[in-house]
C-alpha cells in the first residue's frame, strides 16, 4: 500500500493520474474522492419487483439522474460517479474504502467491486446504500470515499483501458 509520500511520487512520475485533484485531497494512505453529482437510480419498473440477474443487465434497469443532491430512503441504493478521473500504470491498482465519518451515520459507500483495476482511466462509480434507519441527504462535492493504491510486483498483461468491458467507457 503506498503512503501519501508515495501517492505524490506516482502522481508525480505519472502513474497515477487523478484530474482534478486538491492537495488537501490526499491523506496519510488514501485520496479522498468526492461525488460528481452524476446519481443512477432503478428505473420505476425495477423498483419493489423481482430482478432475474441473467436476464436484466444493470444498464437496461438504471436511469442517470444530474443533481446537487440526493436523497436515499432507509435501505435504498443508489450508483454515484466521482468528480475525478483515476488514470492508473499497468503496473498499479487501486481500492476503494468508504470514510468513517459517513458510515458511522449508516452510509455504506462501495458496497462490493471496490477494486480499480491496473490500467483503469476513468470516472469511479461508487454503491452507495443507506443502512440506517433514517432518510439521508448526500451531495454533490461530498468526500465520501477514498482510494488506496497498491503497486503490483509486475505490470499486467491485460491493462483496464484496452481490455475493460464496462468501466473503460466512464
Amino acid at each position: 500500500m503506498l503512503s501519501d509520500v508515495d501517492i505524490k511520487k506516482a502522481i508525480k512520475e505519472g502513474l497515477i493520474r487523478i484530474q482534478p485533484l486538491e492537495e488537501d485531497q490526499i491523506g496519510p494512505a488514501s485520496v479522498d474522492l468526492t461525488l460528481s453529482g452524476k446519481w443512477f437510480v432503478f428505473k420505476k419498473r425495477y423498483t419493489h419487483t423481482t430482478i432475474d440477474l441473467k436476464k436484466v443487465c444493470f444498464k437496461d434497469a438504471i436511469r442517470t439522474i444530474k443533481s446537487e443532491s440526493m436523497t436515499l430512503e432507509p435501505g435504498a441504493m443508489c450508483l454515484g460517479q466521482t468528480t475525478e478521473k483515476i488514470t492508473l500504470a499497468s503496473d498499479m491498482s487501486g481500492k476503494f474504502e468508504g470514510r468513517s465519518r459517513y458510515a458511522r451515520m449508516g452510509l455504506a459507500i462501495h458496497v462490493t467491486s471496490a477494486l480499480i483495476q491496473p490500467g483503469s482511466s476513468n470516472h469511479q462509480i461508487l454503491e452507495i446504500v443507506n443502512l440506517s434507519p433514517n432518510k439521508l441527504v448526500i451531495h454533490k462535492g461530498m468526500r465520501v470515499s477514498q482510494v488506496v493504491f497498491n503497486r503490483l510486483e509486475s505490470p499486467t498483461s491485460r491493462p483496464y483501458r484496452k481490455f475493460g468491458k464496462i468501466a473503460r467507457k466512464q
